[in-house]
């Protein structure tokens, strides 16, 4: 699967996508993972940042609220196009373009940091992609991205849950199966049967890479690592929002923090 194959199914997706996730239906974004991902993340205050594969810029403006200077960068037109919606109603200062990591239309040295909410698993060519990424990072820049976690999610998961339906345990597999544009069909887990039978499901195309794979990448980049995460729900937000409750089990998301060297 090509980069342009990868567009056509997000651009599919873009409408439906923004609907759900504005209406709150992407529970693990809002209750877990992107407050761990902003926990994480170095402060922002006034640096030039680039939202890789930013969506309809729900995160991009959450980070620009943080103080940076933002551009959101996405493939599908109708993502851009709800971005940019928001922008001219609430102003934030994001500059939207629309492009794919594997060539950046952004000069050498260009940014401060580089966020990649939820993106980089489904991109085709990952290191490239993290090439471009520190071409574009001033000395000293850092890029801090989250993706499925490649040791809890990979092509198969399952749930074990007990009599009352509580998770306690995941079953995996075919861990080292680094398939390339595998394509998963679902929706949100919060939307009712009736709704769902009304939609048609989103199309992801998966690019898994093991963990190894991961972190050989991001070296072969010239990127220093510098911290994972893995959220895990707490008690209360799992009781709070059930859906979430496996991530006490084991993580669903990792979250990944490296720096482009100040030095070559």
């Amino acid at each position: 699967m090509d980069a342009k194959e990868v567009s056509a199914h997000w651009e599919s997706n873009a409408e439906t996508w923004t609907m759900l996730s504005r209406a709150g239906h992407d529970r693990y974004r809002d209750t877990l993972n992107t407050p761990a991902f902003l926990a994480m993340l170095p402060p922002v205050a006034g640096l030039k940042g680039l939202d890789l594969g930013c969506g309809e810029g729900t995160n991009t403006r959450t980070v620009a609220r943080l103080g940076a200077s933002m551009t959101g960068l996405d493939i599908a037109p109708t993502f851009l196009r709800h971005a940019r919606d928001a922008e001219r109603r609430d102003p934030l200062g994001i500059d939207y373009v629309l492009g794919d990591g594997l060539t950046l239309p952004f000069a050498d040295r260009s940014f401060d940091f580089v966020t990649a909410f939820m993106s980089m698993m489904d991109m085709v060519d990952q290191a490239a992609v993290l090439r471009e990424v520190a071409r574009v990072l001033k000395p000293g820049g850092f890029l801090q991205f989250s993706i499925l976690h490649p040791c809890f999610v990979p092509p198969t998961r399952r749930n074990i849950r007990d009599a009352e339906g509580a998770p306690v345990a995941v079953e995996v597999a075919d861990y080292f199966d680094e398939s390339d544009g595998r394509v998963e069909r679902w929706l949100f887990s919060s939307i009712s049967a009736e709704q769902q039978a009304a939609l048609t499901p989103f199309a992801v195309p998966r690019f898994h890479r093991t963990l190894s794979t991961w972190v050989a990448m991001i070296v072969g980049a010239r990127l220093s690592i510098e911290a994972f995460g893995e959220p895990r729900a707490s008690e209360e937000v799992a009781a709070a929002e059930p859906i979430v409750a496996d991530t006490r089990v084991a993580p669903i998301f990792l979250h990944v923090l490296a720096k482009r060297p100040t030095t070559p």
